[in-house]
């Protein structure tokens, strides 16, 4: 092994080294905070419409799954 090699293994070896043991750095934010805020600007921007779409979607998905499941109570009610 050539001289560099042995000095830049050694290097790699102590950066390793250096680096275990540390617990690493708490995120300055927060996710849930940034996501929602993320939501608000692709709102906001050349995807407003179909971010917009997507999100009465789901609201839709919903109150469909709602409706079903208050069918399905009146369905057995009936049937006593």
């Amino acid at each position: 092994m050539s001289p560099r090699a042995a000095g830049a293994a050694a290097l790699v070896a102590a950066c390793c080294l250096a680096g275990c043991g540390k617990e690493p750095p708490a995120p300055k934010a927060d996710a849930a905070k940034e996501r929602a805020e993320a939501l608000e600007r692709a709102k906001q921007g050349a995807f407003g419409t179909s971010v917009q779409a997507l999100e009465a979607a789901k609201g839709l998905g919903a109150d469909l799954n709602q409706k079903a499941l208050d069918a399905v109570d009146k369905a057995e009610k009936d049937a006593k």
